[in-house]
């Protein structure tokens, strides 16, 4: 007699593309916070797969359940069934995602599924405290810290690079050579949405808006270089980010590993208050 399965497929099939904007738009905005990197694309693209770099899936109503299916898994509404149907469906697909990531509480469950077909993740980080400011900061800022010009791309990516092994573990260049990396940091460097000090044509601290909806600015990739850490540096280069984005009438996010006991301490330095709690699962 042969084992039992370990558990039973849901039917992939009930999950359909949503073609709602109206309907997505308004889960968005529930959790502006959480959703901030789906939001951003929805704002500029709406609900087209083709502008949005993958497809919005749904079991049965997008207020009901709600998934990005791209690059990235980003599970934004659902319960145990939903997510499980998601699973499935990625596990149709013959694409497999980078990255899952978003609320723990929902990210988490997927992983315990697609795990089973999908093997050994190469890292799962469970604990990302997800923090939010929309006042201005409580510390100094740094006056050093601007937009970055797209002439210094160059130096900047130096530091970008070095911050994207450091953190995610994985060269960005591997594959193409860095150009599809360097493609992306000169995108936000235009959209004036990469900040950093320099001294003497070196970037000391980095930080960038990496993900832009109409109400969140969510911040990612701090960096400080080796030779000026400890001096408080990361703290006020990134609450002039920070303080920017307030400015601009959006709450200011950011997500961190709990075991980064420093970054904690910088944001909470800052004025940055917990929200919620993401997930991240590194595939690639």
């Amino acid at each position: 007699m042969s084992a039992p399965p370990l558990f039973r497929l849901v039917d992939a099939g009930r999950v359909s593309v949503v073609r709602d904007a109206v309907s997505v738009r308004q889960v968005l905005d529930e959790d502006p916070v959480g959703s901030c990197m789906v939001a951003s694309r929805v704002a500029e693209h709406g609900v087209d797969p083709g502008g949005i770099g993958g497809e919005l899936w749904t079991r049965r109503h997008a207020s009901e359940s709600l998934c990005y299916a791209g690059a990235n898994l980003i599970p934004l509404r659902g319960e145990l069934g939903d997510l499980n149907a998601f699973a499935d469906k990625a596990m149709s697909t013959p694409r497999r995602c980078s990255s899952l990531v978003g609320r723990a509480e929902l990210v988490l469950p997927m992983w315990r599924r697609l795990e089973h077909a999908w093997g050994p993740a190469r890292d799962v980080r469970e604990h990302q405290p997800l923090m939010a400011l929309s006042t201005v900061p409580q510390c100094a800022l740094d006056p050093e810290v601007r937009p970055v010009r797209i002439d210094e791309l160059d130096a900047y990516l130096v530091a970008a690079i070095d911050m994207f092994i450091g953190e995610v573990g994985i060269d960005p260049r591997i594959g193409d050579g860095g150009r599809g990396y360097r493609r992306r940091v000169a995108g936000l460097i235009a959209a004036g949405r990469a900040w950093a000090r320099f001294e003497r044509g070196e970037v000391v601290f980095k930080a960038e808006v990496g993900s832009q909806s109409p109400a969140v600015g969510q911040i990612q990739g701090v960096w400080v270089h080796p030779d000026w850490r400890g001096r408080g540096i990361g703290t006020a280069g990134t609450a002039t980010l920070a303080a920017a984005v307030v400015r601009g009438g959006r709450i200011a996010s950011l997500y961190v590993n709990s075991f980064n006991t420093v970054a904690r301490a910088t944001y909470d330095r800052i004025g940055f208050q917990q929200v919620g709690t993401f997930a991240t699962v590194l595939l690639d």
